[in-house]
C-alpha cells in the first residue's frame, strides 16, 4: 500500500528540488510498467510517455483528491522516428506536383522528422492601415538524417529571399510550394549533414486574415463612434503557418525570439516580457521580447493594439511573477475581478502541481473579435471580452462563475498542454480534458462561494454527443486540419474530465504531477490486489460511447448487465462494446455508498438485506446511465413522490436525465418519465430543476416546430409554478439561488406565465421611460429584456442600448433577448448584421443564428440563412471548427419531420469535401433528426393520452 504522507514529505520535497535544480532532459530509461495508462507527449521539446497512476487511499473521498494531488509522469526520451523519412526520389512519378509544375518531394500531411527546429528568430511588421504584414524568420535546425530537403509549413503568403546559413557559408535555396498540405520544400544543392546545425532564412508577406485565426485583424468602436483597428493571433490548431513559415505541429517544440515593429500609438505584447524598444527610421518602433521556453508553434502569440493594462505582482518562493490584464481603454475598469482571479488561481496551481510556473509574466488579454472562448498561449492567454470583463454593478452571478471557470481552464493549460504537450492532435484530450478537470478542482478551493454543480451539466452534454453512432473515442486518429478542428468537441473536453471522476472509485486519487525521476517511486503505488488502472482506462478512452447499466432487484439479489447506450434503430454499432465500470450505489437501508466493479456483460451482487429501493451512480459520479428494470422505476417514482430529499439533488437530476434518455431508446415509456417529473413541483435544487427544464423544454420545441398548438397548450402543466411564485425580483441569495432565479423567471416569461409577464412588462416600461438609466436587478434582466423585445418599439430601444453599451455581459443578455423575439423582420435583420460585422460582432453570429433557430418564429429563417451563407461562414469560422459544428447541430437538432430531414440531407449532400461534406457534425445532424422523428412518431400519442389522463385527474381533484 502506498504511503501518501511519506511521499508528500520526503519524496515530493526531493523531487521538487530535483525539478528546480536539474535538467529535465536526462531521464534514465524506464522499464515497462503494468497497470498504467500511457500516452505520448512532449515536455520542453523531449518526447515522453505520460503514465497515469492511481492510488488507493482508504476512506478518503474526492475531497482528498483536491488536497493531496498525486498524478505522476514518467519521462522516457527517444530519438525522432526514422519512419518519417523523405520518400525515395526514384518514385518521383508518385509525388504530388508543386505550384511550379515540379514534383514536390513529400507526399504526406504530417512533416518528416529528418530536420527539426531548435530556435526561431522572428521579426514581424503589421501595418494596421493597409491591413497586411511583412516579416523575416530565421530558423535554427537540427539535422537527424542526411538530407538536401527541408519541409515546413506556410499558408497563403508570399515567400522570398530564402537562404541556408551553413558552416561553409550562405546558400540560396530553391522553394517549392504545395498549397493542399500548406507545405514548403526548401531544396539545397548540397547535403545537410546529420548532427550539424544549420539555419534557414525566409522573408514573407501576407494580408492580415479576415477570419478569426492566424494573424488577423480586429476592431472595436469607442463610445464616440471611432473605429480602432488591432491585430492579434490565434494559432491553435494549425494556423501559425498562416502567420510565418514554421514547423506547425505540436511535437516540433522550439524557442522563439520575437521582434515586432509598430507605430508609437500602439503597444505590442507577446509570450515573453519586452526587453527593449528600438527607434527605427520613419518614426516606427521595434519591440524586442525575451526568448521563450521551448514550446509548440500553436502557443506563440502577439498582439498590436492600443490596449491598456491593469497589473500586479505575485511572489512565489524564488520568483516574482508579473500578472497583467489587457483590454480596450474604455473597458479597463472591468478587469479588476479577472486580475484577482488570475492571482488566486496561479498561486493555487503553482502550489498544487508543485512545479514552478516557468515564465516571468502572465498576461490575460480581452480581444474584441475572438472566435473561441479563450486560448492558452503561454504567457499571453487571450479571451473573448465576455470571458474576462466583469462589472460588479452590471454582471450577474452566472457571469462571475463563467469568467472564473474560463480563466481557471486557460491557466491550468500553462502546465497541462504547454509544459506537457501531446505529440499529435489525436491526444488533444490530454490538453483539454485535464484542463477542464482542473476547473472544478481549482474553483472548489479558490472560490468556494461560486461552487455549483455545473459538473453534471458537462456530463450530460458529453453524453448527448457520445450517444450517437458518429461519436469517436477519446483518442482518435486525425490527419488533416478539418479533422483536427473536429477534435475540439465535448468528448475531448468533457469525457476525460468525467473519466477522472470514474477513477475516484474506491477513493482513487487522480491528479497531475509532472516530476523528474518519478519512475524511482512508481513501484510503490501498486500492490497485487489494487485496481488495474490501464485496463479500466482503456475501455473508456479507446472506444467511443458509454455504457447503459441495467439493474434488476430480486429480493437480495441485484442482477446487472451492460450494453452501449446508442440512439439508433440499428443495433449493429452497439455490438462488441465492453467497459470496466466502477459502480457506486446506495439503498433505502443505509446512506453508505457501496462500490462494485462491473467487468463483464452480466454479473450479480448480493445485498445484506431486502430494500425498498436502490440508486446506482451515486451523485452522478460515473459516466454511465442506469435503467431500473422490473419494478425499479416505480420504486424510484414512489420515493421521489413521498420523500425526494432522501436522495441528493445531483441524484435527482441524474434520475430525471436517465429516465427521459431511456425513452429515446424505448427502454422506458414516456408516461413513466412524465410521472417521475411530477415530483418537480416540490423541487428546489438548481441541478434537478434545470435538468427538468432540459428534458421538458425540448418537448415544447418539438411541438412548436410541428405547429401543434393544442397539444402544446395542454403541456403547460406548470410543474414549477410554486417555485416561480416564491422568487423575488432582486439579486439576493447565494450563487446557486441567483442562477436558479434567472432560469425560473426567464422560463416563466418565455412560457407566458401571466404574473411574470405582467411584472416584467412593468419593469421594462419603467426602464425604457428612464432611457435605460434605471438600475434593474442583474438576475432578472434577461426576463425583462425578453418581454420588452416582443414589441417593435421595445426591440428598437433595446438595440440602441446594445449598440452603445460598454458592459459585455449586458450586451450579451440584450443580444439573446432580441434573438428570441417573435418579430421575424428583426430576426432576419439581426442575422444579416451579425454577418456584416459592423453594428453587431461577427464573432456573435453563430450564437445569434442558433438562438433564432430555437425561436418558434425564427427556425425556418435560421435554416434559410445557414444555407444561403454557408460558404461565407466556413471561410470566416474555418471548416471543422467547433463554431461550425455548433451552427450545424444547433440549427437542426430540433427538427422532427421527414420533410426537414430531406431538406437537410439535400443541402449537405450537395457539398464537396472542400466545403464540408465529410464533417462529423453533419452526420450528427442526420442522426439527431432521425432520432427526433422516431421519438415523436412513437411518443406523441402517449403524450396526448398522458395529458388527457392528467387533466382528468386534476379536474377530479379540484372537485
Amino acid at each position: 500500500m502506498f504511503d501518501e504522507d511519506q511521499l508528500k514529505t520526503k519524496n515530493t520535497r526531493a523531487l521538487r528540488h530535483t525539478m528546480r535544480s536539474s535538467s529535465l532532459f536526462n531521464s534514465p530509461a524506464i522499464p515497462e510498467m503494468l497497470g498504467v495508462y500511457c500516452v505520448t507527449l512532449h515536455v520542453s521539446g523531449e518526447i515522453l510517455h505520460l503514465v497515469f497512476c492511481v492510488c488507493i487511499s482508504g476512506p478518503a473521498s474526492v475531497v482528498t483528491m483536491l488536497v493531496a494531488p498525486l498524478l505522476l509522469v514518467l519521462f522516457v526520451p527517444f530519438s525522432p522516428s526514422s519512419g518519417a523519412q523523405l520518400p525515395n526520389q526514384a518514385k518521383a512519378k508518385d509525388l504530388p506536383i508543386a505550384t511550379n509544375g515540379q514534383p514536390f518531394p513529400w507526399d504526406r500531411m504530417r512533416l518528416p522528422t529528418t530536420v527539426t527546429p531548435l530556435h526561431y528568430d522572428l521579426a514581424i511588421h503589421p501595418n494596421l492601415t493597409t491591413l497586411d504584414f511583412t516579416g523575416v524568420v530565421r530558423i535554427e535546425l537540427d539535422v537527424h538524417e542526411d538530407t538536401n530537403t527541408v519541409i515546413l509549413h506556410a499558408k497563403q503568403m508570399q515567400i522570398s529571399n530564402v537562404f541556408l546559413l551553413a558552416p561553409e557559408g550562405i546558400k540560396r535555396l530553391q522553394v517549392l510550394e504545395y498549397p493542399r498540405f500548406h507545405q514548403l520544400a526548401l531544396l539545397s544543392d548540397s547535403m545537410l549533414i546529420k548532427g550539424r546545425k544549420y539555419e534557414v532564412h525566409l522573408a514573407f508577406a501576407a494580408n492580415l486574415s479576415d477570419s478569426f485565426h492566424g494573424f488577423y485583424k480586429g476592431s472595436y468602436r469607442t463610445s464616440s463612434g471611432e473605429v480602432r483597428v488591432l491585430a492579434s493571433t490565434q494559432f491553435e490548431a494549425t494556423f501559425a503557418r498562416g502567420a510565418f513559415p514554421c514547423f506547425d505541429e505540436p511535437a516540433f517544440k522550439a524557442n522563439f525570439t520575437i521582434r515586432i515593429i509598430r507605430e508609437p500609438r500602439h503597444i505590442a505584447i507577446s509570450n515573453m516580457p519586452m526587453v527593449k524598444t528600438v527607434e527605427l527610421p520613419g518614426g516606427l518602433l521595434e519591440d524586442h521580447f525575451d526568448t521563450t521556453v521551448k514550446m509548440s508553434t500553436y502557443l506563440v502569440a502577439y498582439i498590436v493594439s492600443d490596449f491598456k493594462k491593469l497589473a500586479c505582482s505575485l511572489f512565489f518562493t524564488v520568483i516574482r511573477l508579473q500578472i497583467s490584464i489587457y483590454a480596450v481603454p474604455e473597458k479597463i475598469d472591468q478587469t479588476a475581478f479577472a486580475l484577482d482571479a488570475a492571482v488566486k488561481l496561479l498561486d493555487f496551481y503553482d502550489d498544487y502541481f508543485d512545479i514552478p510556473y516557468p515564465l516571468p509574466k502572465q498576461d490575460l488579454a480581452a480581444i474584441p473579435d475572438f472566435q473561441s472562448g479563450a486560448m492558452e498561449n503561454w504567457g499571453l492567454t487571450t479571451y473573448r471580452e465576455t470571458g474576462l470583463l466583469f462589472d460588479p454593478e452590471k454582471s450577474s452571478a452566472s457571469d462571475k462563475l463563467g469568467i472564473t471557470k474560463v480563466i481557471a481552464h486557460e491557466l491550468a493549460h500553462q502546465w497541462f498542454g504547454n509544459l506537457v504537450t501531446m505529440e499529435w492532435w489525436n491526444d488533444l484530450w490530454l490538453n483539454e480534458g485535464f484542463a477542464k478537470f482542473m476547473e472544478f478542482i481549482s474553483l472548489d478551493i479558490t472560490y468556494p462561494e461560486l461552487h455549483d454543480d455545473f459538473f453534471l451539466a458537462k456530463c450530460f452534454e458529453a453524453m448527448e454527443v457520445d450517444s450517437l453512432s458518429s461519436s469517436h473515442p477519446v483518442s482518435t486518429p486525425v490527419e488533416n486540419p478539418t479533422q483536427i478542428q473536429e477534435m475540439f468537441d465535448d468528448v475531448s473536453y468533457d469525457k476525460v474530465n468525467l473519466t477522472c471522476y470514474i477513477l475516484s472509485f474506491n477513493s482513487c486519487d487522480v491528479v497531475a504531477f509532472i516530476q523528474h525521476y518519478v519512475c524511482l517511486y512508481t513501484q510503490k503505488w501498486y500492490s497485487g490486489d489494487e485496481l488495474d488502472v490501464r485496463a479500466i482506462m482503456d475501455t473508456w478512452t479507446l472506444q467511443e460511447g458509454f455504457p447503459l447499466v441495467t439493474v434488476e432487484v430480486r429480493g437480495r439479489e441485484v442482477r446487472l448487465s451492460q450494453e452501449r447506450y446508442l440512439k439508433t434503430d440499428d443495433p449493429s454499432p452497439s455490438e462488441g462494446f465492453l467497459w470496466q465500470i466502477p459502480l457506486t450505489y446506495k439503498t433505502s437501508a443505509s446512506n453508505t455508498v457501496h462500490r462494485f466493479l462491473l467487468k463483464t456483460k452480466t454479473d450479480v451482487l448480493f445485498l445484506p438485506e431486502e430494500v425498498d429501493w436502490v440508486k446506482f451512480n451515486v451523485d452522478m459520479s460515473g459516466y454511465y446511465m442506469v435503467h431500473y428494470a422490473g419494478e425499479g422505476w416505480n420504486s424510484v417514482i414512489k420515493l421521489l413522490q413521498h420523500n425526494h430529499t432522501a436522495l441528493s439533488g445531483n441524484d435527482r437530476a441524474n434520475l430525471i436525465h436517465n429516465v427521459f434518455q431511456l425513452v429515446s431508446i424505448e427502454k422506458v415509456r414516456l408516461d413513466t418519465a412524465l410521472e417521475l417529473s411530477l415530483y418537480l413541483s416540490r423541487e428546489t435544487k438548481i441541478m434537478a430543476v434545470t435538468q427538468g427544464f432540459g428534458e421538458l423544454v425540448p418537448l415544447y420545441k418539438l411541438m412548436e416546430k410541428r405547429d401543434m398548438k393544442v397539444l402544446e397548450n395542454q403541456m403547460k402543466v406548470n410543474l414549477f409554478q410554486d417555485l416561480i411564485d416564491q422568487q423575488e425580483w432582486n439579486d439576493s441569495g447565494s450563487v446557486s439561488q441567483r442562477v436558479l432565479r434567472s432560469y425560473l423567471l426567464l422560463f416563466a416569461c418565455v412560457r407566458n406565465y401571466a404574473p411574470c409577464v405582467t411584472k416584467a412588462t412593468q419593469l421594462f416600461n419603467q426602464w425604457k421611460d428612464s432611457d435605460g438609466t434605471m438600475s434593474l436587478p442583474v438576475d432578472i434582466t434577461m426576463a425583462v429584456f425578453v418581454i420588452g423585445a416582443r414589441m417593435p418599439e421595445g426591440w428598437d430601444f433595446l438595440f440602441e442600448k446594445y449598440r452603445h453599451s460598454l458592459q459585455m455581459s449586458v450586451k450579451s443578455r440584450m443580444k439573446t433577448a432580441m434573438a428570441v423575439s417573435p418579430l421575424q423582420d428583426k430576426l432576419k435583420w439581426m442575422m444579416e448584421q451579425s454577418l456584416i460585422g459592423e453594428i453587431m460582432k461577427t464573432q456573435d453570429l453563430p450564437d445569434v443564428v442558433v438562438s433564432v433557430s430555437k425561436n418558434p418564429h425564427g427556425y425556418q429563417l435560421a435554416w434559410d440563412f445557414l444555407r444561403a451563407n454557408w460558404h461565407t461562414m466556413i471561410k470566416k469560422f474555418d471548416l471543422g471548427s467547433h463554431t461550425i459544428s455548433h451552427l450545424v447541430t444547433g440549427v437542426t437538432n430540433q427538427y422532427s419531420t421527414r420533410e426537414m430531414l430531406d431538406e437537410v440531407r439535400n443541402f449537405f449532400g450537395s457539398l464537396t469535401e472542400e466545403t464540408g461534406s465529410e464533417m462529423r457534425c453533419i452526420q450528427q445532424a442526420y442522426e439527431t433528426i432521425e432520432d427526433n422523428i422516431r421519438w415523436t412518431d412513437k411518443n406523441l400519442p402517449l403524450l396526448q393520452a398522458w395529458l388527457d389522463k392528467r387533466n382528468r385527474r386534476v379536474f377530479h381533484e379540484d372537485l
